[in-house]
């Protein structure tokens, strides 16, 4: 591994590539203000930001308050998310929630770690993208793309989502904080993927620790199968010619 100080280095030289690509980075789920996007993400658990989107935006027209998403009820709002991984649990926890929002924090999201995650369905997760997204604080949401790149690139390695998260703030350079979480999420999301990374068309591959990168797009002809034995035709064993038995003859009785 290389010094402190040359990581800091290389991890600004990382993020400046990041940058190039896409100077304002945002995410790509679909909210109108505070509230939406704590819903948004809270329903974005183990589902994808496309599939939560198509729920949402028909769902915002008609819910955008806590206190509109209260009056709908959970069985209503279920009819909306169906289509959304876990939404019956979810459908209870933000009616949960936004009863909370109305009655402890009069309806407004507030703006700490420490309050978002008394609301039900939220965890750290939740609550350091709200905190970013909505009130412009420099956290890092751990997912499973960023865990994924942290590990992979040598940024932040770690064995859990906290241990990458503490990883990333000590090494991201404090002028791309803010964005960082955005560039690394689409970063993952679109290149550096699970299965198979793209590393052929990584800005940052020459910088990347990762030992199996993948440079080329082409994929691995399939296999031929096989083709089965033929079974050998059996011959089939031909009637011998029945054996003759002699007939004694009867003598005649004298």
């Amino acid at each position: 591994m290389t010094r402190a100080p040359k990581k800091k280095e290389w991890a600004r030289k990382i993020f400046e590539r990041l940058a190039e690509v896409s100077p304002e980075p945002k995410t790509e789920l679909y909210y109108k203000n505070p509230f939406t996007l704590v819903v948004a993400v809270a329903l974005s658990a183990q589902a994808t930001d496309e599939g939560v989107n198509k729920a949402t935006k028909t769902l915002f027209e008609v819910a955008d308050t806590p206190e509109k998403m209260a009056a709908l009820g959970e069985k209503k709002l279920g009819d909306y998310i169906k289509t959304i991984g876990l939404w019956r649990n979810k459908a209870k926890n933000v009616i949960a929630l936004s009863n909370k929002l109305i009655g402890e924090f009069g309806g407004k999201v507030p703006e700490t770690r420490e309050e978002l995650e008394t609301l039900p369905g939220v965890g750290r997760k939740t609550a350091n993208v709200v905190m970013n997204v909505a009130f412009g604080q420099p956290t890092i949401a751990v997912d499973t793309h960023i865990f994924r790149v942290g590990n992979r690139t040598g940024l932040a390695p770690g064995k859990n989502p906290l241990e990458v998260e503490l990883g990333l703030e000590k090494i991201v350079p404090e002028d791309f904080l803010l964005h960082a979480h955005h560039w690394l999420i689409l970063h993952g999301r679109y290149i550096c993927k699970a299965r198979k990374p793209e590393c052929w068309r990584c800005p940052i591959v020459d910088l990347c620790q990762f030992k199996d990168k993948v440079m080329s797009p082409e994929k691995p002809k399939p296999v031929k199968k096989a083709a089965p034995p033929k079974k050998k035709a059996t011959k089939k064993k031909l009637a011998g010619k029945p054996k003759l038995r002699a007939v004694k003859k009867k003598t005649a009785a004298k």
